[in-house]
């Protein structure tokens, strides 16, 4: 059984920075694609950031040169760091990864929990 676990989400003020973690756990596996995706109230759930691999990334306009996403597959986790935070940043951030459990088997994809981040004065 695979389940994500994030963590970091907060209040925090415009201007600000906060750093998501995503960790899988569960038994053996690999990753193939993972990113973060943001649900504000009243509205869509959208992509923030993606990372294929170490060198293919993608971003969001809205958070281009502000947000960084990274992985490490050691530790089965990818994080999100959040410099410049602004109000419309606010929303529960989710982490969603594509993972297989052995090379001969099809990915599968999985949601974490959402953690919310507030970004408020």
């Amino acid at each position: 059984q695979v389940q994500l676990v994030e963590s970091g989400g907060g209040l925090v003020e415009p201007g600000g920075s906060l750093r998501l973690s995503c960790a899988a756990s569960g038994s053996r596996f690999s990753m193939g694609t993972m990113a973060w995706y943001r649900q504000a109230p009243g509205k869509e759930r959208e992509l923030v950031a993606a990372s294929v691999n170490r060198a293919n990334v993608y971003y969001a306009d809205s958070v281009k040169g502000r947000f960084t996403i990274s992985r490490d597959n050691a530790k089965k986790s990818v994080y999100l760091q959040m410099n410049s935070l602004k109000p419309e940043d606010t929303a529960v951030y989710y982490c969603n990864a594509n993972i297989r459990t052995s090379m001969y088997s099809p990915y599968y994809n999985y949601w974490g929990q959402g953690t919310q981040v507030t970004v408020s004065s």
